[in-house]
C-alpha cells in the first residue's frame, strides 16, 4: 500500500513550513537515512531524511511553496511491486497525526530521522495502526511494521528508537522474539503553538487609517509570526519586574588587553560580551536559585548555567545557548559564541542550539543603546539587557572625581520565579565578577 509522506515538525513551535528544494523527483528510488528535501522552518534550512525504503511515486507539494501545513502530504513513496496507479487520489492533508520527526540539524549537518505518515491514498479509511496491551497506540513505520509480521514479533513488545520513540527498520531487525517491552521516556512535551500574533485593531481597520497614503505592504516571514506572537504573549503573560545597575568597565577593560595580547599568538581576541556571558553563568552558581525556569505549576532548578545570547540576524534574531557556560574557559567561549553567531547570521543553527537555557543576554551597547529593558523569553526566568560603556564622571575610592567606563544594565526578571532580593543578589553578583574579572579565572 502506498505511503504519504508527511510534512514534518522539524521544531517544537513549527506549525508550518517552506518546502524549499526537492533533493529527489518521480521515480527516484531512496533507502533509509537518504536525503529527500529542505525545509524551511520559522528559524533554520533543515534537512529532511527517509525512514522506509521505496520509489518516490508522486510529489505533491512543489518546491518553493510556502505555508505548508505540519502532517500535510507532500508526496507518495511506493513500496516493492507497487506503481503510480495504485496511487489514486491524494488527499492534500493527511488526517492529523502526532510529529514524527524529531528535530533536525540546519541544512549542512546530517539531520535524525524524521518519519512519515501511513495511510491509503485514495478515499477509503488506512486501517487502523496496531496497538499495544494498554490500548495506546504503537508508531513504527510501514517497513518495519512488515518485517515485524514476517519475523512474528510482537511490536509492543519492542522499544522504538525512532524519533518520539517510533519504531523503525533497526529496531525490529535487532529484537528477539522473547524481548521484553522497555519502558521508553516519554518524549518532551512540545510547547503549545504559539498564542495568537497581537491584539489591537485589525488588518482592515489599519489598511483603512491609512487609505489614500503610499505604502508597500511587507509580507511577514515564519520567524517575524513567531517573534510577534511569542513575545507578544511574553509581555502579556510573564510578570516582569526590573532591576538596574551601573558597572565600571575599568579594571575589565584592563585585564582584557592584557590577556587580549598574550592570547595573540593563538588568534584568540576576547570581547566585553565574552566576560559577560562567563559572569552571568558564575553568577547563577552564586545565586542557584535563579538558575531556575517556570514550568507551569513548578520551577525547575539548574546545576549548569546555560546562557542564551541574543545575535541579530537579517529579519529576525537568534538566541543561541551556551551550555555549561559556568565551566568553560573564556578563550571557549569566546570561540564557541564566534561560531554560533556565524552560523545564526546564516540560519544554519539547528533546533538544539538555540532552545533551552535559563537565563539570556541581550547586548545593544555595541549599537550605541545606553540602556535599554528587555523582554524575558519564556521559560527563562530573567534576561540582562547591556548598555554600551560610557566615560562618565564619578567618585573614585578615595572620594576623589574621577572619570570612569560605566556600563548600564537592565536585569528584567520574572517574579513568579525571582523575587526582589534574590534578582538584587543575582544582579550584585554579576557586578561584582564584571568588576573583579580576574576572580572568574579563579
Amino acid at each position: 500500500m502506498p505511503t504519504e509522506i508527511l510534512m514534518p515538525a522539524l521544531s517544537p513551535t513549527m506549525e508550518e513550513g517552506t518546502l524549499a528544494k526537492w533533493l529527489v523527483k518521480e521515480g527516484d528510488t531512496v533507502s533509509s537515512g537518504d536525503i529527500m528535501a529542505e525545509i524551511e522552518t520559522d528559524k533554520a534550512t533543515m534537512e529532511f531524511e527517509a525512514v522506509d525504503e521505496g520509489t518516490i511515486g508522486k510529489i505533491i507539494v512543489a518546491e518553493g511553496t510556502e505555508g505548508v501545513k505540519v502532517n500535510d502530504v507532500i508526496a507518495v513513496l511506493l513500496e516493492d511491486g507497487e506503481s503510480a496507479d495504485d496511487i489514486g487520489d491524494t488527499p492534500s492533508k493527511s488526517e492529523p497525526a502526532p510529529s514524527h520527526a524529531a528535530p533536525a540539524e540546519a541544512s549542512d549537518k546530517t539531520a535524525p530521522e524524521a518519519g512519515y505518515g501511513r495511510g491509503k491514498t485514495d478515499a477509503t479509511p488506512a486501517p487502523a495502526a496496531p496497538k499495544g496491551k494498554d490500548g495506546e497506540r504503537i508508531f513504527a513505520t510501514p517497513l518495519a511494521r512488515r518485517i515485524a509480521k514476517d519475523k512474528g514479533l510482537d511490536l509492543s513488545q519492542i522499544r522504538g528508537t525512532g524519533p518520539h520513540g517510533r519504531i523503525i527498520k533497526a529496531d525490529v531487525e535487532n529484537a528477539k522474539p522473547d524481548a521484553q517491552p522497555a519502558k521508553a521516556e516519554a518524549p518532551a512535551k512540545a510547547d503549545a503553538p504559539v498564542a495568537a500574533m497581537a491584539t489591537g485593531p485589525s488588518t482592515d481597520v489599519v489598511l483603512k487609517t491609512y487609505e489614500g497614503r503610499p505604502f508597500e505592504e511587507v509580507k511577514l516571514d515564519g520567524m517575524r509570526k513567531t517573534i510577534a506572537a511569542r513575545l507578544t504573549e511574553a509581555k502579556q503573560s510573564v510578570p516582569h519586574f526590573y532591576l538596574r545597575r551601573d558597572i565600571n568597565l575599568d579594571a575589565l577593560l584592563k585585564f582584557r588587553s592584557q590577556l587580549n595580547k598574550q592570547l595573540e599568538a593563538r588568534g584568540v581576541k576576547l570581547s566585553v560580551n565574552d566576560f559577560i556571558i562567563k559572569a552571568c553563568a558564575l553568577a547563577l552558581q552564586e545565586v542557584p536559585e535563579a538558575n531556575a525556569v517556570w514550568a507551569g505549576d513548578r520551577t525547575l532548578q539548574f546545576e549548569k548555567s546555560d546562557v542564551a545570547v541574543a545575535v541579530a540576524i537579517e529579519g529576525g534574531l537568534f538566541t543561541p545557548v551556551l551550555k555549561d557556560a559556568d565551566v568553560k574557559s573564556l578563550s571557549a567561549l569566546s570561540a564557541e559564541m564566534k561560531d554560533l553567531a556565524s552560523r545564526a547570521r546564516d540560519r544554519k543553527l539547528a533546533p538544539h542550539e538555540y532552545q533551552g537555557g535559563s537565563f539570556a543576554i541581550s547586548n545593544l551597547g555595541m549599537f550605541g543603546i545606553d540602556n535599554f529593558d528587555a523582554i524575558i523569553n519564556p521559560p527563562h526566568a530573567a534576561i540582562l539587557a547591556v548598555g554600551a560603556g560610557v566615560k562618565k564622571p564619578i567618585v573614585g575610592d578615595d572620594d576623589e572625581l574621577t572619570v570612569g567606563t560605566m556600563m548600564s544594565v537592565t536585569l528584567s526578571v520574572d517574579h513568579r520565579v525571582i523575587d526582589g532580593a534574590l534578582g538584587a543578589d543575582l544582579l550584585q553578583a554579576i557586578k561584582n565578577n564584571l568588576e573583579s574579572p580576574m576572580t572568574m579565572l579563579a
